[in-house]
């Protein structure tokens, strides 16, 4: 054996938890995503999606990727750079830069490839990346690769905000990121006041609308649509994989950056393009997303009928403004036997602990579908209630 492995044999974190039959990970789920699920033989009540719209059942949609299927084959065998762009790709791009109001856009093979590869290229060394310090694993990385100046400031202190931007040269590029939604205590980013420092000290904008689309603004644009901030917003970046009902990414611009983006992210250029199953199945939901705002309406009922429940019982949900709702546990090991005593009494949701939040944050994470009925979400509140009064959380 060699050092790599005798390292790495070092590392047993999961197997003390599978010890002790609380390890919550790679469950395996047998047929579609949906308000409940089979996971292991045992339904249970679905509370741990990222499907926000309640599309990723959706006949149209799975038909839509079949004909895509159909006509382009299962994959593109090359990257968007040299033979593996289609139609459809471009098509969905013009789609979402209009539905951004935008000037264009694209489409990248996830989420996480967006934001990593963007940041690594949009800023040079004399530059500077400004990040809420509760921002996307995706973000951090691409902040990472990147030679700009790296600050952050504490999360939505705009006081904090400012003193980063004081510490910048005047006549540098200084390029403010921020998540619209925070994907773990379901607030949102403070885009008004970020946008007055933005033309206070001459800044960019990038926003990570990936838990806005579909939920936040009209016809579901996101959080920037929501505060009417949109024009003065420079970059807009989006998923697939939540509510368009698929899997990739998209960053929306003006022309000049995403001519920029095309030729140098390395991360769109380098890698195969997004099957056109999952290209269709994504326009599919856009325009189903854009002609049933009915959806919308759901989601945020159901939301709003949870966050009332959820306080009535006494529950701690911090500052969440979404279908996010955390439920705190404030200990790692609790939060783990929460987990497995709701999924006993047939609720699904998921842990965050470290590095996902600081030790004394760790919580459970309930999100809602637009599918979702209030006598789920009452199913669903008792449960954790009886879990949450057992172990002492809930007084």
């Amino acid at each position: 054996m060699g050092l790599l492995q005798e390292k790495l044999k070092l590392y047993r974190e999961p197997q003390k938890y599978m010890a002790q039959g609380v390890y919550p990970y790679f469950r395996e789920i047998y047929g579609k995503q949906g308000t409940e699920v089979n996971m292991g033989g045992q339904n249970v009540l679905m509370f741990g999606s990222n499907a926000y719209t309640g599309l990723t059942g959706d006949q149209r949609i799975i038909d839509a990727a079949k004909a895509a299927l159909d006509k382009y084959g299962s994959g593109c065998a090359g990257s968007r750079f040299l033979n593996g762009t289609l139609d459809l790709h471009v098509q969905l791009e013009k789609e979402l830069a209009e539905f951004e109001h935008k000037d264009d856009a694209l489409c990248f093979s996830t989420g996480f490839f967006v934001n990593s590869g963007v940041l690594a290229v949009i800023c040079g060394r004399e530059d500077y990346i400004i990040c809420d310090e509760r921002d996307h694993a995706s973000i951090v990385d691409g902040r990472r690769l990147s030679f700009a100046k790296q600050l952050k400031f504490k999360h939505n202190d705009m006081a904090d905000l400012e003193k980063q931007l004081q510490k910048c040269e005047p006549n540098a590029v200084k390029l403010i990121v921020v998540d619209g939604v925070f994907s773990m205590e379901g607030d949102l980013a403070k885009l008004p006041e970020i946008v007055e420092l933005k033309k206070k000290y001459n800044a960019s904008i990038m926003v990570d609308e990936a838990h806005g689309l579909g939920v936040f603004g009209k016809e579901g644009r996101g959080v920037c649509d929501h505060f009417g901030v949109t024009d003065d917003i420079d970059l807009i970046m989006g998923t697939f994989s939540k509510s368009l009902a698929s899997i990739g990414g998209f960053i929306a611009a003006d022309f000049d950056t995403i001519n920029w983006l095309r030729h140098t992210c390395r991360t769109y250029i380098f890698s195969a393009s997004n099957t056109p199953a999952a290209t269709a199945a994504a326009r599919e939901a856009l325009h189903i997303m854009r002609s049933e705002p009915e959806r919308m309406e759901k989601l945020w009922k159901v939301t709003n009928y949870a966050l009332k429940r959820f306080r009535e019982e006494g529950f701690e949900i911090g500052d969440t403004e979404s279908p996010i709702i955390p439920l705190y546990v404030r200990d790692v090991e609790k939060t783990f036997v929460v987990t497995k005593m709701a999924f006993d009494n047939g609720v699904f949701i998921n842990p965050v602990i470290p590095p996902a939040c600081a030790p004394q944050d760790t919580l459970v994470r309930f999100a809602l579908m637009a599918t979702h009925t209030e006598e789920q979400v009452e199913r669903g509140v008792q449960a954790l209630k009886k879990v949450f009064t057992e172990l002492g959380i809930l007084k």
